[in-house]
């Protein structure tokens, strides 16, 4: 369980910014939702004050909020919750799937039917990153090694300059994938456990606030009470569905940190090793061959992020080889030039 004293700081301190939201979406059917909200994490907190005295404990003085909900708060007064509403449901503000900008979706009608949607899309994030890492690989490598190839012709130099080049980006990228996915899976968890915590000392609190986010995103009133209510019966769903819905998270994009930081590292690796190739085949002709590999490579990843873009594929591909043989032709005279100068 959690500390009571914490968790009654958690809850004015969600209370409070719930206000904020709220006074940024004046005039809206939003605001009322957010100050509902408020008032029902300001009666939890009531709760968790009452757990507090009754062990014997002093009771929390006023609630003040600290620095980091102050600087939180006026962020988003000055950028609006839509824009904010990542770092607000860190903060254990819930509702911002309101926020979402995934088209609208029908209610669930019956418990079964809660959370079916969003069990697939994730082979198609799979995909997407695997492609733009691929790009960023072929790419940033190819920029170096034609750098390195316009201050000299020496293939060793150019060959050990690629190696390094990718070996750093590979690990550079899995690294920060790892702690990426690392980190958004700490605050998950978290997160997650808060609510745990608050489903069991308060679950009809819990069931009222999801019915209140539901009749936000249009459902009947009476249905979306029924709806929370009849969820509140299956506590492991039930908290699925509160982490979705309140918290605004989506474990199915919550993957093993080494599974991304291994994926990450293959894709870029793979991107890398185009353009060098070549010369790690010693091939007489390494720079032209290496050139056509290159807008080879580059064309086809344009052309696969039109399945993302929904651009047609040709003009992906062509805008993909202007930019990457721009990227390549500006670091080659840069390498010629300090060549010339250096040497």
């Amino acid at each position: 369980m959690s500390d009571p004293y914490e968790s009654w700081q958690e809850e004015k301190q969600s209370a409070w910014l719930y206000r904020v939201v709220a006074d940024c979406e004046r005039g809206t059917p939003r605001a009322a939702l957010f100050n509902e909200l408020a008032q029902a994490a300001d009666q939890q907190a009531d709760i968790w004050l009452a757990a507090i005295t009754q062990k014997g404990g002093p009771a929390p003085a006023s609630f003040h909020p600290d620095l980091r909900t102050r600087v939180v708060a006026r962020l988003t007064r000055a950028f609006k919750p839509h824009a904010m509403r990542g770092v607000l449901a860190a903060m254990k503000v819930r509702g911002m799937v309101l926020y979402s900008h995934t088209p609208p979706h029908p209610m669930p009608l019956k418990r079964d039917d809660i959370g079916k949607r969003h069990q697939h899309g994730g082979a198609g994030n799979a995909l997407r990153a695997g492609v733009f890492g691929v790009n960023d690989g072929l790419v940033s490598n190819a920029a170096l090694i034609y750098g390195i190839a316009g201050a000299t012709q020496e293939p060793s130099i150019i060959l050990l300059a690629g190696v390094a080049g990718l070996l750093a980006g590979a690990f550079s990228m899995a690294a920060g994938e790892y702690v990426s996915v690392r980190s958004q899976r700490e605050m998950f968890e978290y997160q997650i456990g808060l609510e745990r915590d608050e489903l069991e000392t308060y679950p009809e609190e819990e069931a009222a606030e999801l019915a209140l986010i539901y009749a936000a995103k249009g459902m009947d009133p009476v249905e979306a009470r029924r709806l929370a209510d009849t969820l509140m019966q299956d506590p492991a769903r039930a908290l699925d569905t509160l982490a979705r819905e309140e918290l605004g998270l989506n474990p199915d994009e919550l993957g093993s940190p080494w599974v991304a930081a291994s994926s990450s590292f293959a894709a870029f690796t793979a991107g890398a090793a185009l353009p060098l190739l070549p010369f790690l085949f010693g091939h007489d002709a390494a720079l032209t061959v290496s050139i056509a590999l290159t807008a080879l490579g580059l064309f086809a990843v344009g052309a696969s992020m039109s399945l993302f873009t929904g651009r047609h594929a040709l003009l992906s591909g062509l805008r993909m080889l202007g930019i990457g043989g721009a990227a390549g032709l500006a670091t080659y005279f840069i390498g010629a030039w300090l060549g010339v100068t250096l040497g």
